[in-house]
């Protein structure tokens, strides 16, 4: 984890799991917030900097994600954020209460897509095939992030540029592809996120 800048009320605060994601990124004083990659790092790391007291105007995630669904290329604002790998209704049935339903992000617009969230970084066919039913996208961090956001009441945005397709070599082709996401997120933030 490292938070590079300095919180503040009247900013936003960029949040990225890693370096090769913010290469681009100029944040024109706002901080930025590196997490590393996994549910946990990203949960644990915004957590913390919340946690300090000083609370930034909005949470600004921005990240790579993989395409489930043929088509999908480019940037994209996510409405809803599922978690692929808790069974969160199997859990309520167990227990009566719920543990990491979806979350709508915003004021519900239905106009972007659905992201799946897991630990697992989804490099198969197979697997891809299977979350396609429930998202339009996948990543390891926006889920976590978007429930601290939500407990912490701080308005969140999960911005994702498609990276790859989740399916068989998708590995090799976030490496290759990884540098030129980051300059679309830089150019998405520099369109879309006031800095002041």
């Amino acid at each position: 984890m490292e938070l590079i800048g300095e919180m503040g009320p009247d900013r936003p605060l960029f949040v990225l799991a890693v370096k090769e994601e913010a290469a681009e990124l100029r944040a024109g004083g706002a901080p930025v917030l590196l997490t590393g990659m996994g549910k946990v790092n990203a949960a644990a790391a915004l957590a913390g900097v919340l946690g300090r007291g000083v609370l930034p105007r909005e949470i600004v995630n921005l990240g790579t994600a993989g395409a489930l669904r043929p088509g999908w290329t480019g940037t994209h604002v996510v409405s809803r954020v599922v978690q692929h790998d808790l069974d969160w209704r199997l859990l309520e049935g167990l227990t009566g209460e719920v543990y990491g339903a979806p979350i709508t992000l915003g004021e519900g617009d239905a106009a972007g897509p659905v992201l799946a969230t897991g630990d697992s970084f989804i490099s198969d066919d197979a697997t891809r095939d299977r979350l396609a039913e429930q998202a339009a996208l996948v990543d390891m961090e926006g889920y976590a992030l978007a429930s601290v956001a939500r407990r912490a009441g701080v308005p969140i945005r999960l911005v994702k540029h498609v990276s790859d397709d989740a399916g068989d070599g998708a590995a090799r082709t976030w490496r290759e592809s990884v540098a030129a996401c980051a300059v679309e997120l830089a150019r998405w933030a520099e369109r879309h996120v006031a800095l002041a």
